[in-house]
């Protein structure tokens, strides 16, 4: 009954490029829309019984689709619904659906006067992907407001809550990723905020933009003036922001590799240290507006790798390394990508 009730729902050879802010990538073999945990497990079985690989897609901003597209199964996870469980003066525990819009939600903290993701304002994507590479910004991440992640084990058809310690969220990266990606589907994120809290205001160009910034909602509508800025607010006007965001992590380092690097932007990291991306690239060559191809880079901000209108993954991919290889030569720095790089057999990882 499960197979012929999925098989029924089953779409085939559906385009993947406009469900990514990319916009670049071929179809799916398969597609299915989930809008419920029943979905998910059914899917997920479908896939194992007839032995197809299972991609799950939800707000498609932090992705680049082979041109070849993905050979399986494409599973749109879109449960929806945000629900306070608990709320005194101290804290507000909150669950948010996978499938949930992130920056819906980070409007809806800031309006109800709950600090703790105020800085992540104007990011794409669903609350769903938050928890799988710790998304963070402006000195706040979401591991800090994370209480629990609840599940669904792809092996049994089990959901489980995972604790904020069992994630294992270091910086951009969690249990979610590497080696344990794909065991998981993320089906809501709980977490506790505080209300009446204050702003977070930990990075110097925040905290120039911001000013005397005393109430969450200027704190937002500064990050969200920053990042459009940069193009980092998806704009159907403007092509900048079509892009997976920052496409590079800020490289961390130890205090040893910046003494012998020319003077540049940095920031504590622990006993380590956080470089710019931005920078290293422009100074390696790539200024704003690069072009290779159809693709480049933003004219508003070196670390936003854009789709000017027609490109192809592979000119994605293929300037990803261009720019990898001339850090790397120049600097001797190695920068590693955000986005997820599906159906290409490869990554640009170096």
């Amino acid at each position: 009954m499960v197979h012929n009730a999925m098989l029924m729902r089953l779409q085939r050879d559906i385009p993947l490029a406009p469900m990514t802010t990319l916009g670049v990538g071929g179809p799916a073999k398969y597609f299915v829309h989930a809008t419920g945990v029943d979905d998910i497990r059914e899917a997920v079985e479908w896939a194992a019984t007839n032995g197809e690989p299972l991609l799950v897609l939800a707000g498609g901003s932090n992705v680049v689709i082979s041109d070849e597209g993905f050979n399986g199964i494409v599973l749109h996870v879109d449960l929806r619904g945000i629900n306070v469980e608990s709320e005194d003066r101290h804290s507000v525990v909150v669950n948010v659906a996978a499938g949930e819009p992130w920056d819906g939600f980070v409007a809806m903290a800031v309006r109800n006067g709950w600090a703790g993701v105020e800085c992540l304002s104007g990011i794409p994507g669903t609350a769903g992907a938050t928890p799988i590479q710790n998304v963070g910004a402006y000195g706040q991440e979401v591991r800090e407001t994370i209480v629990r992640v609840e599940t669904l084990d792809r092996a049994t058809g089990r959901t489980r809550w995972m604790t904020n310690a069992e994630c294992g969220f270091g910086y951009r990266t969690s249990v979610f990723k590497g080696a344990s990606k794909g065991r998981a589907i993320v089906l809501s994120v709980t977490f506790r905020l505080t209300p009446g809290g204050a702003p977070a205001a930990r990075y110097p160009e925040l905290q120039r933009v911001a000013g005397q910034a005393v109430s969450l909602q200027q704190m937002r509508d500064a990050v969200i003036a920053i990042r459009r800025g940069k193009g980092m607010v998806i704009d159907p006007a403007d092509p900048d922001t079509r892009s997976d965001g920052s496409f590079f992590m800020n490289p961390i380092v130890p205090p040893e590799t910046l003494a012998r690097l020319p003077d540049m932007p940095h920031f504590p990291a622990g006993d380590q240290v956080k470089l710019s991306a931005a920078w290293l690239i422009e100074h390696a060559g790539f200024q704003k507006g690069f072009t290779h191809g159809k693709a480049g880079t933003s004219s508003k901000h070196t670390l936003a790798i854009i789709n000017r209108g027609g490109a192809t993954a592979r000119e994605v991919l293929e300037l990803a390394r261009m720019i990898q290889g001339r850090v790397h030569q120049k600097f001797g720095i190695e920068l590693q990508p955000e986005p997820d790089f599906i159906g290409f057999g490869c990554s640009p990882d170096r």
